[in-house]
């Protein structure tokens, strides 16, 4: 009998089903300082205690996507090892700040489940959650993966495709945000006087600057997360494959927006929540990144007056300038474009 894991099949999955997900995380300052390192990350408050202390935090707190993608990571030896794709999210909370020491597990539930016409491979649905060191929930997503049968002539459970929110409510978004000394604020240090009234409803920010992605980077960033998906990593599977090559981890496409989005939304600190998105087209190595946004929802928080929300919709582009890229033609995505994520953010007001 053997013992090595080859990763659950579509057939392997039922609804319900809880996954408690091996090795948990201690998050230090090297996995914060090589995070930096793969992005460029600028966001004053994950990089400097000096200032995350003046505004009301212990000290500066992990960057919201490295505690996604750690999380993320967990999952894919028992979800999406035996992906052909990861396909989208919806309803993501960043519940809790996450600090340098902290411990991070996760655990997954089967939410819905459908079999692809070719019976070759199917769609599995699952709500993770990371928790920290004292059971405290910090993270939680929904995410769809499509998943390759082992077996194509498997019987399957019955079709089941969960509901999920277009949206997040804005007033469900501050609680992993401290009370925050909006005087102590500085904007000089922060990067931009722009804050949560200068934006407006409908405002398309290009993000203007373009980061060329190369093989050994994509590759330590998704180690760094212990995401152990073949198709980043097997160039003698991959090789063999649809592209021919390996894929880029779509988190890090979502790292790399993030960071680029720094120039025009320097001061947009927290990602709150994760509404939707979709990796529309797969990235390779030695390709370039570009990014915009547009400002999709402008909300206060209910009792807070020192942060504000924006819903922000950011697309990321390959090898063209946004500015010279339409987004769709018709329902068509133009095949500049390779990710359409719409999130919140949190931002002094």
């Amino acid at each position: 009998m053997t013992k090595t894991n080859t990763g659950n099949f579509f057939e392997d999955f039922a609804l319900g089903q809880v996954i408690r997900h091996a090795t948990p995380r201690t998050l230090t300052t090297g996995d914060v300082a090589l995070y930096s390192a793969l992005y460029g990350t600028r966001f004053a408050v994950q990089s400097a205690d000096t200032f995350a202390e003046a505004i009301g935090y212990p000290r500066a707190p992990v960057d919201d996507l490295l505690v996604f993608h750690v999380v993320f990571g967990k999952t894919v030896p028992d979800i999406s090892l035996n992906a052909v794709a990861n396909l989208g999210y919806a309803g993501g909370r960043f519940l809790a700040p996450v600090y340098p020491g902290d411990t991070l597990t996760a655990v997954s539930e089967v939410i819905g489940l459908r079999e692809n016409s070719n019976g070759q491979s199917g769609v599995v649905y699952v709500r993770s959650t990371g928790f920290n060191q004292d059971g405290t929930e910090v993270v939680d997503y929904v995410r769809w993966v499509m998943v390759r049968k082992r077996d194509p002539n498997a019987v399957v459970a019955e079709t089941h495709i969960p509901t999920l929110p277009a949206a997040l409510a804005a007033d469900a978004l501050g609680d992993a945000v401290p009370p925050l000394d909006g005087d102590a604020w500085r904007f000089d240090l922060s990067g931009s006087p722009y804050r949560f009234a200068d934006y407006e409803v409908g405002e398309r920010i290009d993000h203007v600057d373009g980061t060329t992605v190369e093989e050994a980077e994509h590759m330590t960033a998704t180690r760094l997360y212990q995401n152990t998906a073949k198709v980043h990593f097997n160039q003698y599977t991959e090789g063999q494959g649809r592209f021919g090559r390996r894929l880029i981890y779509g988190g890090h496409v979502i790292s790399i927006a993030r960071a680029l989005s720094f120039n025009g939304l320097s001061n947009a600190f927290h990602v709150a929540g994760i509404n939707g998105g979709r990796h529309v087209a797969p990235l390779f190595a030695g390709q370039t990144v570009f990014a915009w946004s547009e400002i999709l929802d402008v909300q206060e928080i209910s009792g807070r007056d020192d942060v504000g929300a924006l819903r922000l919709r950011t697309i990321a582009t390959k090898d063209q300038p946004c500015a010279e890229l339409p987004l769709k033609t018709g329902d068509e995505y133009d095949p500049g474009v390779i990710l359409d994520l719409d999130y919140w953010v949190l931002i002094p007001r």
